[in-house]
């Protein structure tokens, strides 16, 4: 059950953690993203302190709803279990897939409004919108590989345990 809970808690630690570091760059792009276009919840406009409560508040929910299947997909059942230390690897790879695509969706958004002559704010308000948007896309799609991934990994883990019993038994 311990490594239960630190599957999920290292789910959403991760989830945090992204959601501060992409929020220190965005809210230096646009910081009316953060200020206009978000429920007044944090009275302040400096971007370090809106990433750090935007980064918790719009990312811990997403760990929380990874990390509830992934736990369950990596310990629950007869085949080889996952660990915390094995997820680590490829939350971090799903991590920087994710900030890959952040920043590719974010400029294409900035060149697209810059082609359509739009204002400098809604150039760096779409720019955010896009590699905000490009998050969670990836993260979702990222968030259900990751979960396939676990799942075959323990199959062919518990098809190969199978096999090697299913040898001793034959010598």
């Amino acid at each position: 059950m311990l490594e239960f809970i630190k599957i999920w808690l290292l789910c959403i630690g991760a989830a945090i953690a992204y959601g501060i570091v992409h929020d220190q760059f965005t809210a230096r792009i646009c910081v009316e993203y953060f200020t206009v276009y978000h429920p007044p919840v944090l009275q302040t406009t400096d971007p370090t302190l809106l990433a750090l409560g935007w980064g918790v508040i719009a990312t811990w929910w997403v760990g929380f709803l990874l990390g509830l299947p992934l736990a369950l997909l990596s310990r629950v059942g007869k085949w080889p279990q996952q660990t915390a230390a094995d997820l680590c690897k490829p939350l971090l790879m799903l991590t920087m897939t994710m900030a890959t695509f952040a920043l590719i969706c974010g400029f294409l958004g900035y060149r697209n409004a810059v082609a359509h002559h739009q204002s400098d704010f809604e150039c760096r308000l779409l720019t955010d919108k896009c590699a905000h948007l490009a998050s969670y896309a990836i993260g979702e799609l990222g968030g259900i590989v990751l979960c396939g991934m676990v799942l075959l990994k323990r199959w062919k883990a518990g098809k190969i345990a199978a096999k090697s019993i299913s040898n001793l038994h034959f010598q």
